[in-house]
């Protein structure tokens, strides 16, 4: 499955750079010091920079949480070490779900 998101994300970046996208924007994963993943994708100047959701934060312990926002032209997200693929997969969803939604009205 993670190879799965990751073709997609390849993909999805493909289609935003246009010569001037990728210059300004992008996608950011890192670690942070929770221990935890910290991701941030850019939505500015593409099709997505109005998606709005807010989902919230799920803290089961200490080492099993995670968030996800889309706001301020932007997905955030962050969540414990095993939560990378599952937040990637968010992404994915709601950027799919938006289109779908776009596509059929």
């Amino acid at each position: 499955m993670a190879t799965d998101i990751m073709k997609w994300l390849e993909q999805w970046c493909t289609t935003q750079a246009d010569g001037e996208w990728e210059h300004s924007f992008g996608v950011r994963i890192q670690t942070v010091d929770n221990p935890g993943w910290w991701i941030s994708i850019d939505l500015e100047d593409t099709e997505y920079e109005d998606v709005f959701y807010d989902a919230p934060t799920v803290e089961i312990s200490e080492t099993d949480w995670y968030f996800y926002r889309f706001e301020k032209k932007k997905f955030d997200a962050s969540g414990d070490l095993t939560k990378l693929e599952f937040l990637l997969c968010k992404f994915r969803e709601t950027i799919e779900a938006f289109k779908s939604k776009k596509a059929s009205g």
